[in-house]
């Protein structure tokens, strides 16, 4: 199992939308834009690789250095089979 992290989900979305734009929208909105954004991408190229699996946006998971943290409000927000 892989677990990654992103981390400057606001940043990326400012340097797309500009500062303006992104100053509007809450963090968590911008984290699941590219985690959704990143997910579309990661299955396309795991696709042509020919590898087949699962892949799994999860909301309440957090990684702290070499700890996993599960929160109360554990969820997977989309799930996809390739």
């Amino acid at each position: 199992m892989i677990v990654l992290k992103i981390t400057n989900a606001s940043e990326v979305v400012a340097s797309k939308l500009g500062k303006f734009l992104e100053s509007l929208t809450p963090d968590s909105l911008d984290e699941s834009t590219i985690e959704d954004i990143l997910l579309k991408k990661l299955i396309e190229n795991l696709s042509q690789e020919g590898l087949k699996g699962e892949v799994a946006s999860v909301k309440g998971l957090d990684l702290d250095q070499s700890k996993l943290v599960l929160n109360d409000k554990l969820h997977v927000r989309r799930h996809h089979h390739f």
